[in-house]
């Protein structure tokens, strides 16, 4: 997922971040094999697991909820220093539902001004949007235990796309600031090579010293997490979470599991089913 700042206005430029946080992770490996999950091409040790994080560790629904709720706000400010009237619960819903049919499409906040608001300078409410910093976020339930668990094993890398002060916040107010070995934000390497660019994927395996036959991907949507991990030959675990829940996709992961709690278990099952 994305953190659905495609809303009007170009990411940020710059180099590969590869964040570490603290802690260490064990030196041994886990196994992947087919456990009835509908996958199980292959059977073979990772030595380092990556993450996804919008509706693979955190909902994203609930950070969206809290954004649009701020960029309303801003928009009943705007209105009234440009004389236009604005009912911010009418665009509040309209966000809500325009980001509900696909918050990864960009446009959202244009879209729903030109229904709610038209005429309402819209850069302002992007900078609000950008500027949104939920005070506390709380991932899907046992998410933070099981990549905590999956780092005494292994050590544990994260890719994320979307402005990467957003995703920095999101991961401070979620708890996981410090939960991994290295951190790429898609978007400091260029927005266009967001998931399923190879890049991203690249550069935390470089961070974690791994080659990607060594490594597992664990994500949420098909086209992006499933298909880039795929492609490089990792080892690829879809949950079921989040926006992308019920959609379809091309690749058929090694795993297809509810949560990533489930996820975590699966890998370190094989785990000890295969030394």
């Amino acid at each position: 997922m994305t953190d659905g700042s495609g809303t009007g206005g170009s990411g940020t430029g710059g180099a590969a971040t590869g964040g570490a946080g603290t802690g260490g992770a064990g030196t041994g490996g886990v196994g992947t094999g087919g456990v009835g999950t509908g996958g199980g091409r292959r059977a073979r040790p990772v030595r380092v697991v990556v993450f996804d994080l919008d509706d693979t560790l955190v909902p994203q629904a609930a950070w969206l909820a809290g954004a649009w709720e701020a960029v309303a706000a801003a928009a009943a400010e705007v209105g009234r220093d440009a004389g236009i009237e604005v009912d911010a619960g009418a665009l509040e819903r309209a966000l809500a539902t325009d980001a509900g049919a696909g918050s990864a499409r960009g446009g959202v906040i244009d879209r729903a001004v030109a229904a709610v608001a038209p005429g309402l300078p819209v850069a302002p409410l992007v900078d609000a949007f950008r500027s949104y910093r939920a005070p506390r976020l709380v991932p899907f339930e046992g998410a933070v235990d099981a990549v905590q668990r999956c780092r005494r094993a292994v050590p544990v890398g994260l890719v994320t796309d979307g402005d990467p002060g957003i995703q920095r916040a999101k991961l401070s107010a979620a708890g996981l600031a410090d939960a991994f070995d290295a951190v790429v934000f898609s978007d400091e390497l260029g927005r266009e090579r967001r998931k399923p660019h190879p890049l991203p994927f690249r550069t935390v395996l470089a961070a974690l010293d791994a080659d990607p036959g060594d490594a597992a991907f664990v994500g949420d949507r098909p086209e992006t997490d499933l298909a880039g991990a795929a492609a490089l030959g990792m080892t690829t675990v879809r949950v079921r979470t989040g926006e992308y829940a019920a959609v379809t996709g091309d690749v058929t992961p090694d795993a297809d599991l509810p949560g990533v709690v489930e996820a975590v278990a699966w890998l370190l099952e094989v785990a000890v089913a295969a030394r």
